[in-house]
């Protein structure tokens, strides 16, 4: 039986390059956002690949409700939940003096709250299907930057959470992993990339990793995988 995984933020960047790396692999795939044309325009670029074997949905991971709905929408098309990608995220960058209330609590709801969210939606279908359960965080989760109170506490706080709920699931037969990447070649930020950005690391390196977790032998669990640039740019 085909296995059945579910993204958030998967219109584009890593979460993209991982429901290709699936879809490629046969598996069957939901991505979800809150972009209604970036879910559209990936989900046209991702059905070539899966021959329809692939979903989008529309949902807020602010919003427990809302990955909830998703979730089910999930077991209503195919009946089984796999494998879990908690992915969405954004970033606010500020000294503490001008970063705002409203930046930091976007910040905090998507990186952090959202994945609860995610992965307590989840959890009940990932029970039955002995799952998988994988957050992406960062290397911002351990090392500390100028204008990144918010973005560090968030992966501070996630990479915490999943070693967290690593130890609770295992009991229950589910693995759990966080994968910390450094420097991406993506537009998270609402940045766009561009061909000077070749030594970053690429979404489709972050969805090998992910393939590679998949396949691990059932009695290994990597649960915090780092990641970096094989050979970071020269600074000028």
């Amino acid at each position: 039986m085909k296995k059945v995984a579910y993204i958030t933020g998967g219109s584009k960047g890593i979460g993209l390059g991982i429901a290709e790396a699936m879809c490629k692999a046969g598996m069957r795939v939901a991505i979800s956002g809150r972009n209604p044309e970036a879910l559209q325009s990936a989900l046209s670029k991702l059905s070539q690949i899966a021959e329809g074997e692939v979903i989008a949905i529309q949902s807020d991971v602010r919003k427990l409700e809302e990955e909830q709905a998703a979730i089910n929408k999930v077991l209503e098309t195919w009946g089984q939940l796999d494998i879990c990608i908690a992915n969405a995220g954004v970033g606010k960058f500020a000294t503490i003096e001008d970063l705002t209330a409203e930046e930091w609590n976007s910040v905090i709801d998507t990186n952090l709250t959202g994945v609860f969210h995610t992965v307590k939606a989840s959890i009940p279908s990932l029970k039955s299907s002995k799952g998988y359960i994988i957050t992406i965080a960062s290397l911002a989760g351990t090392n500390f930057f100028k204008f990144g109170s918010a973005y560090n506490a968030s992966k501070f706080g996630l990479v915490g959470f999943t070693q967290a709920i690593m130890l609770d699931l295992r009991e229950h037969g589910i693995k759990v992993t966080t994968i910390m990447p450094g420097s991406v070649s993506t537009y998270f930020n609402g940045r766009t990339p561009s061909p000077e950005e070749d030594w970053k690391i690429q979404p489709e390196d972050i969805g090998q990793m992910v393939m590679d977790l998949l396949r691990m032998n059932p009695r290994t669990l990597p649960s915090k995988v780092e990641v970096r640039p094989a050979i970071p740019k020269k600074k000028a």
